[in-house]
């Protein structure tokens, strides 16, 4: 078992399952937006999302290889329908989901033996597996809105948001060479084919105004307001839109 990490925080909004049996790397390689056999040659870990056949986000999680199994490590909010679409995708193949008790404790700095880092950028630190952590509280909004990293549920919302969209060829977390993988072909036009025009951002904020506000450009919709932290905010806004904002009282700006 992985030794107490007293460096770290536990996310107490998380949990973790087991996912084991001989198919188990195949079967997510069909399934979810990265290369899942890269956890084929030795510990390591990955960041990847979950889409519909339309390509639309229905959740994202963190696969951790761990000897004959993997750790699914994701939000708890999303796990129980998370577990439950994989597991209708299973039909006859061997692969098996548990819940387990392990606590994802999260820290920056020097890393206990036993951590990964996070593979979605450098400024969130390590991800450790096992006892609760007992270190600092860490403003991990105030990094989320510096680096512009979606959290599950509030930037990333099922059935809604695309992964181009909101950031995740930038943060690690798809593979456009792995082959087909639900969503894959919607995902593959929107590199390939077209132009962004909308997506997140890191905008400044003068003011206050709740998430998920709309951002107005002179009454025209231009976007919405998600995550604040010192002044700064993530936002998803259209890209033709970005001069005189407004998000309720609040004055949005580059």
């Amino acid at each position: 078992m992985p030794r107490q990490t007293s460096g770290g925080e536990t996310a107490a909004d998380r949990r973790v399952y087991t996912i084991t049996g001989a198919d188990r790397l195949s079967f997510l390689q069909g399934m979810v937006s990265n290369d899942v056999l890269a956890l084929a040659r030795g510990d390591g870990m990955v960041w990847a999302a979950l889409l519909t056949p339309q390509g639309k986000y229905l959740a994202d999680f963190l696969l951790v290889a761990q000897g004959d199994r993997l750790l699914l490590d994701i939000k708890a909010s999303s796990a129980d329908a998370t577990i439950r679409r994989l597991s209708m995708y299973r039909l006859r193949a061997d692969v098996q989901f548990a819940a387990t008790d392990l606590n994802v404790t999260r820290g920056l700095g020097d890393a206990p033996a036993d951590a990964l880092p996070d593979p979605r950028h450098p400024a969130l630190g390590w991800r450790a597996y096992g006892p609760s952590g007992t270190g600092p509280s860490i403003d991990w909004d105030a990094i989320r809105v510096t680096h512009c990293i979606p959290e599950t549920g509030i930037e990333l919302i099922p059935d809604d948001s695309y992964l181009l969209e909101s950031g995740f060829e930038r943060l690690h977390g798809v593979d456009f060479r792995k082959g087909c993988y639900v969503g894959q072909e919607v995902t593959a036009r929107m590199k390939h084919k077209t132009e962004l025009k909308k997506g997140l951002i890191t905008v400044s904020i003068a003011g206050e105004a709740p998430p998920g506000t709309p951002i107005v450009q002179d009454d025209k919709p231009a976007g919405t307001l998600f995550t604040q932290s010192q002044g700064r905010a993530i936002a998803y806004l259209r890209f033709d839109r970005v001069d005189n904002l407004t998000a309720g009282s609040a004055k949005i700006s580059l």
